[in-house]
C-alpha cells in the first residue's frame, strides 16, 4: 500500500473520532408538579449507532447527578434535537443546575448553567 493510501486510511478511519463534541443549545425549565420539566437542545455531529449523543443530565452545582434523560438512537438528520425530561426532583435551596451532554464515545458537552425560578 502507498504512502498516500495509508495516510487517506488513517484520516477516513479518524474522522468519527474528530467530530464535533455535543453542545447544549438551550434549555427551558419550568414546574412540573411536585417536580422540574426540562427540554433541552442538543446539536451533535452523530454519524450513526457508532458515535451519536446518547443521553444528557441534570446535575447540582456539586456535579451529583440528579436526572439523566437517555437518548436511545443517533439523530443524524435532526439536527439540533429537543427531549424533555419530566418530574425532576431538585433539592430544595438550589437555585442552579447544570446540565451535560455525552455521547457514546464518553465525550461531554461544556456545562449548561440553568437559575431556577422557585
Amino acid at each position: 500500500m502507498s504512502r498516500t493510501a495509508l495516510i487517506l486510511a488513517a484520516i477516513v478511519l479518524a474522522a468519527p473520532l474528530a467530530a464535533d463534541p455535543s453542545v447544549i443549545e438551550g434549555v427551558a425549565v419550568s414546574r412540573s408538579g411536585m417536580g422540574w420539566r426540562f427540554d433541552v437542545t442538543v446539536r451533535h455531529g452523530d454519524t450513526g449507532w457508532d458515535h451519536y449523543a446518547d443521553a444528557w443530565q441534570v446535575l447540582a452545582p456539586d456535579g451529583t447527578v440528579l436526572a439523566t434523560r437517555e437518548l436511545l438512537h443517533p439523530h443524524e438528520d435532526e439536527q439540533p434535537f429537543t427531549r424533555s425530561l419530566t418530574d425532576v426532583a431538585v433539592p430544595d435551596g438550589l437555585r442552579s443546575v447544570i446540565v451535560q451532554a455525552k455521547c457514546s464515545n464518553g465525550d461531554v458537552s461544556a456545562p449548561f448553567t440553568v437559575k431556577l425560578s422557585r
